[in-house]
């Protein structure tokens, strides 16, 4: 089996699955979404990885949000646009104007949040886990988190559309205790490095989040029925193929975060159409 094909992985996961269809779900309607809106399809958390998502039938998103040195908030992976733009800079540590100057290595725009949310406004179905990107404690020191949480959760309700489900999520602690005091009605997930396990369940009960972001290397179908059974709703990530989706599926993710939102559409639509899944 060493040199099995993705494609035929693929295939016997999907076997297994029409197999055990009536025992294997422990979710009855999971939700794949867009990891920063397509990473490896898309440029990106750009406005156009969004827009062509969309128009593909993707309505679940994952996106992530810095703050600038002036207090507007970007959506971004990194700090640093090195990676995405090619240039040294940090998005804290520069102005909203500047920050419209620079584009990406593809030529698009930065991202910013309101504008994302505006192409948000007044789609139904819409699904979107909204990463605080606070984790880096000399860009966000303890006195800085308030504010961004304050801006960022405005920001959402004011202008997301009233029908949407959408959660903020972050590795940082401190935004997700912030949030649970002050704006108790906010969904919250913890995102862990770590699989779904004793350890990272004990930990989201103790934040108080309803939500646990965990890797799907080393998670189990046990420990999400765990998880479960604390009333936490489990995403698994990182997906880069269409076997890791499955897989998640498999083991009951109520989200599964994928880099290829429309290769895995077409994969399920054309191989799997009984199968129940969101987008």
């Amino acid at each position: 089996m060493k040199n099995v094909s993705s494609t035929r992985r693929a295939m016997v996961l999907t076997a297994l699955l029409f197999v055990s269809t009536m025992v294997w779900s422990q979710v009855a309607e999971p939700i794949v979404l867009g990891h920063r809106g397509g990473r490896t399809e898309q440029d990106e958390n750009t406005l156009s990885a969004f827009e062509n998502a969309w128009k593909a039938g993707i309505h679940s998103f994952e996106t992530d949000i810095h703050q600038s040195k002036d207090g507007v908030l970007v959506v971004s992976h990194d700090s640093s646009l090195k990676r995405m733009c090619g240039i040294d800079g940090v998005i804290e540590q520069m102005t909203a104007a500047e920050l419209r100057e620079v584009k990406t290595l593809q030529g698009h725009p930065l991202l910013f949040f309101d504008d994302l949310l505006a192409f948000f406004s007044g789609k139904q179905g819409l699904y979107v886990e909204l990463e605080m990107k606070t984790s880096d404690a000399k860009l966000y020191p303890d006195d800085a988190i308030a504010g961004y949480c304050e801006k960022a959760y405005k920001a959402i309700r004011k202008k997301i559309p009233a029908d949407a489900d959408w959660s903020m999520t972050s590795f940082d602690y401190r935004p997700l205790r912030y949030l649970r005091e002050h704006h108790p009605d906010a969904t919250l997930a913890l995102i862990s490095g770590q699989p779904c396990c004793d350890q990272t369940i004990e930990v989201a009960k103790a934040l108080g989040v309803q939500r646990l972001a965990v890797t799907l290397d080393g998670s189990t179908r046990a420990a999400l029925s765990k998880a479960h059974k604390a009333g936490l709703k489990v995403n698994l990530w990182p997906g880069s193929k269409v076997e890791d989706t499955l897989l998640a599926i498999w083991l009951g993710a109520d989200f599964c975060c994928t880099d290829i939102p429309i290769e895995v559409k077409k994969f399920l639509d054309g191989k799997m159409p009984w199968l129940r899944v969101k987008y």
